[in-house]
C-alpha cells in the first residue's frame, strides 16, 4: 500500500469512497472535495493499492482545539507550521475494510503533522468509533458542539 497526497484524478474514487462510508447528510460533497483538493492537498492524503484509491484521510489545519461545523464547508489554506490538524473525513472502500488502511492513514497524517510542528490532530465520530481512536491514541474529550449531518459527535484528540 502506497499513501500519497491527493491529485485531482482522484475526484470520481473520493466520491465513491465517501458516499460508502457516509451518510448523504454527512458526506462531503463533490464541490467541497474539489476545494479541499485545490487548497489543502497537503493535508489531504489517498491510500492506494496497484494505483487504485482504496482510502483516504483530509482536513485543514484549524487555530482551535476542536471542529466547527463551517470548516464542513468552508477551506482556508494550511498554515505552515503549528495549529491543529483537523480531519473532517476518514474513510476507506468497502472492501478494504479490516485491513489496517485506516489506521495507516492516520499514522502517516501525525508524521506530517509532527513535522510541521502542529500541536495535536483533532476529529469528531460517532460513539460507536470511539474504541477505535482510542486504540489510534486518541484521548476522548466528550461530546462535540457539531450538529453536522445531525448525528451526535464526539471530539477525539491526539496531541502530538
Amino acid at each position: 500500500m502506497q499513501i500519497r497526497q491527493v491529485q485531482p484524478t482522484d475526484l470520481a474514487a473520493l466520491i465513491k469512497i465517501e458516499q460508502a462510508g457516509f451518510t448523504s447528510a454527512q458526506a462531503a460533497t463533490t464541490a467541497a472535495f474539489k476545494t479541499r483538493i485545490a487548497t489543502i492537498s497537503d493535508t489531504f492524503l489517498v491510500a492506494t493499492e496497484q494505483d487504485q484509491v482504496v482510502g483516504f484521510i483530509n482536513g485543514p489545519v484549524i487555530s482551535q482545539l476542536y471542529l466547527t461545523d463551517d470548516l464542513f464547508t468552508t477551506t482556508q489554506p494550511n498554515p505552515n507550521q503549528g495549529g491543529y490538524q483537523s480531519v473532517l473525513g476518514l474513510a476507506v472502500a468497502p472492501a478494504w475494510r479490516k485491513h489496517g488502511v485506516a489506521r495507516r492513514l492516520l499514522i502517516e497524517l501525525a508524521t506530517r503533522a509532527r513535522s510541521q510542528q502542529r500541536q495535536a490532530i483533532t476529529l469528531t465520530c460517532e460513539q460507536r468509533l470511539i474504541p477505535f481512536y482510542e486504540a489510534a491514541g486518541f484521548d476522548d474529550h466528550g461530546q462535540s458542539a457539531s450538529t453536522h449531518g445531525s448525528v451526535i459527535w464526539y471530539n477525539m484528540v491526539q496531541t502530538l
